[in-house]
């Protein structure tokens, strides 16, 4: 391994927000697969969290299933001390919970605009936060969220979905910029037309807007989750990865 660079160490546990279905159950297992422990975080996914971990116990994998409301800072707190009793030490972190309250910017409501704020951007804040306490003493960090081609792109209906994931990726730039040095990356991975269920009410033709005309899967995601929570990805950090069949070119 070249100078600069550590390995990930033993037994560190890595924390998926909203790891029961889609995207996050995608990434819990291949985060797995490449050896970490997985805390599956998750509002009321019970029952799809508790397959998820199930299909990692069977395939040799460490997994634990902890239910938690992203948006009170007292339950995330409880979360991150059980699972660092029960897996090891938060060392990885993806910032995957993510809500939709869709309409024109004249009639988004304030509680509306609120919630996907604080979901979306103010959840990952303090997640990011409450995982860096043993990063930096560590020495060793991933921090890997969740944004969308709607932050940079303009997708009308979506101000404030669009304005969660454009505030995900700068608060990714800026604390990779603060922890570079303590061996912490912080990256985005920007999906876009993924086929999952929050992306099953949109209409068929939005796959016509994508250059490669078709939906991403999961998986497509999670390779590129797994890529920056990896020792190969110690050199890539405050860098957003567009995995969005074309949208973003």
């Amino acid at each position: 391994m070249g100078a600069g660079m550590s390995a990930r160490p033993d037994g560190a546990a890595i924390l998926v927000t909203g790891g029961a279905r889609g995207i996050g159950a995608a990434s819990a297992q291949a985060l797995a697969d490449d050896g970490w422990a997985v805390a599956i975080l998750h509002r009321n996914g019970g029952a799809d969290a508790e397959r998820v971990v199930e299909s990692i116990v069977n395939g040799g994998g460490s997994a634990l299933s902890v239910r938690a409301d992203l948006r009170e800072p007292e339950t995330v707190d409880a979360a991150f001390s059980e699972v660092e009793e029960q897996l090891g030490p938060v060392l990885g972190l993806v910032n995957n919970a993510g809500i939709r309250l869709d309409n024109l910017a004249l009639s988004i409501s304030d509680e509306d605009w609120a919630t996907v704020l604080d979901t979306n951007l103010g959840a990952a804040f303090r997640l990011t936060r409450r995982a860096m306490r043993a990063m930096l003493r560590t020495r060793y960090g991933r921090v890997v969220n969740i944004a969308s081609v709607v932050g940079p792109r303009a997708n009308p209906g979506q101000a404030n979905y669009a304005a969660s994931k454009a505030g995900l990726i700068g608060m990714t730039k800026t604390v990779a910029a603060e922890v570079a040095r303590k061996g912490v990356t912080v990256n985005a991975v920007a999906p876009g037309y993924i086929a999952t269920d929050m992306t099953a009410d949109l209409p068929a033709e939005v796959v016509e807007a994508v250059p490669a005309r078709r939906a991403g899967h999961p998986d497509e995601v999670a390779a590129c989750v797994r890529f920056l929570a990896s020792d190969a990805a110690a050199y890539v950090t405050g860098t957003t990865l567009y995995v969005d069949g074309g949208m973003a070119a």
